[in-house]
């Protein structure tokens, strides 16, 4: 999971939010929601950080609350994200992301603008994903979003030990210049599981 910087929302959906009656399943234009997600979250998923492209066989339209408990933030779109298909399928304990967090809201939300993830979220060296606040713990775990699942905490340590790898082989590493093709602040799209990597150069930054 990475911060999330919302850019502002499509024309199409601020247009539609207008008309009488306004709601999620009758707005049409799906396409362009998912064209700005993907572009503002740098082609990963919202949650586990892995590649999503903007169509409705590789992503889906996440809202961090739910339709059933906020239908009022339905179309809000800093309550929309884009999110991989979690498993979609699977056996319940395979399944992550928003296919598992089905119709559960989250107490914070990536893309919030007051939610500090650097500070709630950290990441361990064998790939574990955890906040040591406990409801956002409950949140990342088997019952919500399943993020420690084997599969996800193993493409994480790997991309880590990848990295680290690199740096005993090549010459000695700028970090801050280093951090910015991890961070998204480039603007371009990133490496699956980025956050990692960026969460370990801001700490040898400090």
């Amino acid at each position: 999971m990475r911060k999330i910087q919302k850019n502002r929302e499509p024309r199409q959906l601020t247009e539609y939010k207008k008309q009488p009656g306004a709601n999620y399943e009758g707005f049409r234009e799906k396409d362009v929601l998912r064209e700005g997600l993907v572009q503002e979250q740098r082609g990963l998923c919202c949650y586990c950080m892995r590649r999503i492209r903007s169509n409705d066989t590789d992503m889906k339209i996440e809202h961090c609350l739910s339709q059933e408990d906020r239908e009022d933030q339905a179309l809000n779109y800093g309550n929309l994200l884009g999110a991989c298909k979690g498993g979609e399928g699977s056996r319940p304990k395979n399944q992550h992301c928003d296919t598992k967090k089905g119709s559960h809201s989250l107490s914070f939300n990536p893309a919030g603008p007051h939610f500090d993830l650097e500070a709630k979220i950290k990441f361990l060296g064998d790939g574990t994903i955890y906040s040591e606040n406990p409801t956002i713990e409950d949140e990342l775990g088997e019952g919500i979003l399943n993020l420690n699942l084997a599969e996800l905490k193993a493409g994480r340590k790997a991309v880590l030990v990848a990295f680290q790898a690199r740096l005993q082989k090549g010459r000695p590493l700028n970090s801050a210049r280093e951090l910015q093709k991890w961070d998204g602040s480039q603007g371009t799209e990133l490496p699956e599981y980025a956050e990692v990597v960026a969460a370990y150069l801001r700490k040898k930054l400090r």
